[in-house]
């Protein structure tokens, strides 16, 4: 790892760069192609650099901003990256648990966090997701307007409690993955454009201009975001990394910055003697996302991929939701389409972007397999940016308390399928607290999210009051209830979902990635059957009743149930799983 008591900083435009203390400031020396460098600090020392007799500014690669991104870093101590937890694991096809450090627990640190652990043990989860932890501004938010690319956020506890938690992980066999967000850097406390050409207007996304991936420079800004996965990885002993909306990753070079990065982990595991597993959120339905570099045209070598047509297929079947993007979703057929062959949009057309979209996965690529595509019933993208952050379970619309009932149902599939699972924090529980955005943006920017928040589902046409991100109540209603876990109905979800986990654990059928072992049967159009090997999962949205003809003892049942002789009958919605 780089020394981090000799601070460094690539200003390729400055003609000075002075090292600025608490006591005073002193010249920095000019090392070559643009970079600086100063005498060694002792650990705990805050510190930051003037570019040409220019404001003080932070340190771009910081790992610690205790007092904010707006002002000094801080030296860290080597010694925190010393005497750590050994643990390698390949986390492909592995249940991930993704979950938010500032609301897993009223206090909303990572120390706290790790006191639960045990729980995820027992769920039988073997990873845990951690959304963005790079420090963002303000206390509380959901990370992803981070400006920190290495620098742990200061409320969370700062670099220190990071190792801490990533040992006691591993201590009880638990792999880590860290989101990272490399498309954008949030509006406050972004200070790299003075730095350097980090951004270009050759480009554009969502967020404005695009990181500079393929302009004059951007050897080094690449070099920038390969040295904080690297940190992550080797210096944190973090074991994967989820990879924000890659889509937005605009690079015409070869190659492609994903497939450099690919590249890259794997020399690190050469080095390490560690196994690292790269997950991309990808809107684009293209295979070639997770097929190994040099393999296909434009491979870019990721592990994993999100797979949002899942999601979509499960949740608009049983919630029956059909606007915005579920437009194309819903029925019984796209659902079978969907756990089968992964890509609903596959080349054909979009309602949603009006345009034709995506390319197949073919289940018999030697390239991927099922556990290539992380497969998901919620998400904090897909109940935060509902309008009040509401759960599967209590969904509006899910009539006569059936939304338990459905989450049941839907579960079943997706933990017993041949994708890479991952559930969302209390989900396992149907926690009652929902997960609304919010974020802590200061005076001038604050007010701008707020309006724009309530504007954005005005024009949807949600007829409900849209929670304020920037109030602190926001906040605290997402923090989970740990004491609801052991009463209903919560305990009999919980216990629903640790049978399920302890089925795929336990038998070769249900942890197999192969897509061709996963046949789906239409039963009618409210339910369907999923085989994997000797195993049958029954899955119902239907109010009525619905017969399968399968007359055995069944393993597990959600629901009103009975047999008569060979057939079965599920009475509402419900699963039922026979092996």
């Amino acid at each position: 790892m780089r020394d981090l008591t000799i601070p460094t900083v690539w200003a390729p435009a400055a003609s000075r760069v002075d090292l600025v203390l608490e006591d005073g400031r002193e010249a920095m020396t000019p090392v070559g192609e643009g970079w600086w460098r100063a005498g060694r600090l002792a650990p705990g020392t805050r510190y930051r650099f003037s570019l040409d007799g220019g404001m003080p500014l932070p340190d771009p690669r910081s790992l610690a901003q205790f007092d904010g991104p707006h002002q000094a870093s801080v030296v860290v101590d080597p010694a925190i990256f010393e005497d750590r937890v050994e643990f390698s694991r390949d986390l492909r096809g592995a249940v991930l648990y993704e979950l938010h450090i500032g609301t897993f627990t009223p206090e909303g640190t990572l120390d706290a966090a790790a006191a639960h652990l045990e729980h995820l043990v027992r769920l039988g989860v073997a990873a845990v997701e951690l959304m963005p932890v790079a420090d963002f501004p303000g206390v509380q938010g959901w990370g992803y307007d981070g400006v920190g690319q290495y620098a742990v956020h200061h409320a969370y506890g700062g670099p220190a409690a990071l190792a801490r938690f990533v040992d006691e992980c591993h201590r009880l066999g638990l792999g880590v993955v860290l989101d990272v967000v490399h498309n954008h850097l949030g509006p406050e406390g972004n200070y790299l454009a003075q730095f350097g050409p980090y951004f270009t207007d050759v480009h554009h996304t969502p967020w404005g201009e695009a990181v500079n991936l393929d302009q004059a420079g951007s050897r080094q800004v690449r070099d920038f975001l390969l040295g904080a996965c690297r940190q992550w990885l080797v210096d944190f002993r973090i074991d994967g990394l989820r990879l924000d909306a890659v889509h937005e990753l605009r690079d015409d070079s070869s190659p492609h910055y994903l497939a450099e990065l690919s590249q890259a982990v794997r020399g690190w595991e050469q080095e390490t003697g560690r196994r690292f597993t790269l997950f991309a959120e990808s809107d684009e339905n293209q295979p070639s996302m997770v097929s190994p570099v040099g393999s296909v045209p434009g491979a870019k070598g990721m592990d994993g991929q999100w797979a949002d047509d899942v999601h979509h297929a499960l949740h608009a079947f049983f919630t029956r939701e059909s606007s915005g993007y579920y437009v194309d979703f819903g029925s019984a057929t796209v659902l079978e389409h969907a756990l089968t062959r992964v890509f609903v949009h596959e080349g054909g057309w979009s309602t949603f972007r009006e345009r034709d979209w995506g390319a197949p996965v073919d289940p018999d690529s030697p390239l991927y397999d099922g556990h290539s595509f992380v497969a998901c019933l919620q998400n904090h993208d897909q109940v935060g940016n509902r309008a009040v952050g509401d759960r599967t379970s209590h969904l509006v619309g899910v009539r006569d308390g059936m939304g338990l009932d459905l989450q049941a149902a839907a579960a079943s599939l997706y933990l017993l399928s041949a994708f890479t699972p991952l559930i969302f924090m209390g989900e396992e529980w149907a926690a009652s607290t929902p997960f609304p955005f919010f974020s802590d943006l200061g005076p001038e920017l604050g007010p701008l999210v707020t309006d724009g928040r309530r504007r954005e589902f005005e024009r949807m046409g949600w007829e409900v009051a849209v929670p304020d991100p920037q109030a602190s109540a926001t906040r605290e209603s997402a923090v989970l209830r740990w004491d609801e876990v052991d009463r209903e109905p919560h305990a009999r979800m919980l216990a629903w979902y640790r049978a399920l986990l302890m089925l795929r654990h336990e038998h070769p059928e249900l942890h197999d990635g192969s897509l061709r072992s996963v046949t789906v049967e239409v039963v009618d159009e409210d339910a369907v059957l999923m085989r994997r090997g000797r195993f049958t999962v029954a899955a119902s949205r239907c109010e009525g009743e619905v017969q399968f003809p399968l007359g055995a003892e069944p393993l597990l049942v959600w629901g009103r149930f009975t047999r008569q002789g060979e057939n079965s009958i599920l009475s509402g919605p419900g699963a039922v799983v026979w092996g």
